[in-house]
């Protein structure tokens, strides 16, 4: 087997090696069961172990309030841009979303199936370089909820705080920063997040839903469309994505050994201070177009003097053990991403080639 090498791929994404091993540990026989995980029903005590090891973990590690309910779905994110409308939005009533980036706008042509979508703010005109700032958000009083999306994968922004909504529920696409700093959850109706980037493979979507608004859903739709199906039969009412989940579980328990949201929030705001500094102390080279109050702690993006330079710096570094510096092709550039799996020395390596790069290549 090939060294490995640092993976900064947008996702899917590097999982914590410690997990890796176990999961080899484990194959092919899960817990003396003769089987391996995978193989396991979904009904069958061993799965329905981890199934609630996975649910307490999160809530123990998120901080998830009593108020809410931990769900475990397939589908992705694009899958709960359409059921949050499908489920929330009736015949006349409208939602207020924030447009920052494809995601958004994705989440925006879904919803308008559905019911009114009031754009209460958008950084597009800017080619979604930044976050709109909370007072120039245009929110609707009558809305049903407001949707943000609190990372930006392909702009490399983030909400570095979250509007005062008042009754209004938020609903987040968190897919991309879930479980990497501490919040208040109280304040969110729905926060969604595809697994792949920081809480385990593809294949499981997590929702955590509240409950007044998983009240408040409709019982009028499609079966397995309905949040309620899921919140009732324990995200069990169909096959579970089994294999996702028990990874996804043995992540948290890597969080929680290494100590928790604390420690991982601290080491991203580390692993964001060492790249942004090393961009800003030679920006004559490397050029981040994100103003400093917007700018991502999981994806960061830069650019280099012209196009020829950024593909040899992309594959220079991929000779060298960096994997994954492509900027998404509808922007270009370089992004590096590193959620919570990649660790602080993964960053002090790549700041170190960069150096190199400048010095060889200025």
């Amino acid at each position: 087997m090939p060294e490995r090498i640092w993976n900064f791929n947008a996702g899917p994404a590097t999982l914590p090696l410690p997990v890796l091993e176990k999961i080899k540990s484990d194959l092919p026989n899960y817990n003396n069961t003769g089987m391996a995980f995978m193989e396991l029903s979904h009904r069958s005590k061993d799965y329905a172990e981890v199934h609630a090891e996975a649910k307490a973990l999160l809530k123990e590690l998120f901080f998830v309030p009593d108020s809410h309910h931990i769900l475990f779905l397939q589908g992705g994110a694009s899958t709960q841009f359409f059921m949050i409308p499908m489920n929330l939005l009736q015949e006349g009533q409208k939602a207020d979303y924030v447009n920052t980036g494809a995601w958004s706008k994705k989440a925006i042509k879904e919803a308008k199936l559905f019911g009114s979508v009031n754009v209460a703010g958008s950084s597009e005109d800017a080619n979604f370089t930044f976050i709109p700032r909370h007072a120039d958000l245009k929110l609707s009083s009558d809305a049903q909820y407001v949707h943000i999306t609190s990372n930006n994968t392909i702009a490399g922004t983030q909400w570095a705080s979250f509007p005062d909504t008042g009754n209004i529920p938020i609903m987040s696409d968190m897919s991309s920063d879930i479980l990497s700093r501490k919040l208040d959850l109280s304040k969110f109706g729905i926060i969604y997040a595809g697994a792949q980037k920081n809480l385990g493979p593809s294949g499981v979507t997590v929702v955590i839903i509240r409950d007044d608004v998983l009240q408040k859903c409709r019982d009028d739709i499609p079966t397995m469309t309905m949040y309620k199906t899921h919140a009732e039969k324990d995200s069990l009412f169909n096959t579970a994505p089994t294999f996702s989940i028990y990874i996804l579980k043995l992540v948290l328990e890597h969080v929680k050994s290494i100590g928790g949201l604390e420690a991982v929030e601290k080491e991203n705001i580390e692993k964001g201070n060492l790249l942004y500094g090393t961009i800003e102390e030679n920006k004559e080279y490397f050029k981040c177009p994100i103003p400093e109050d917007s700018r991502s702690l999981m994806n960061v993006v830069f650019r280099l003097p012209n196009e020829d330079l950024e593909k040899k710096f992309i594959a220079d570094g991929l000779s060298g053990g960096f994997g994954g510096l492509k900027g998404h092709r509808s922007v270009g550039g370089i992004r590096v991403s590193m959620y919570n799996a990649m660790p602080l020395k993964g960053i002090k390596e790549l700041t170190g080639f960069m150096k190199d790069f400048m010095k060889d290549n200025g």
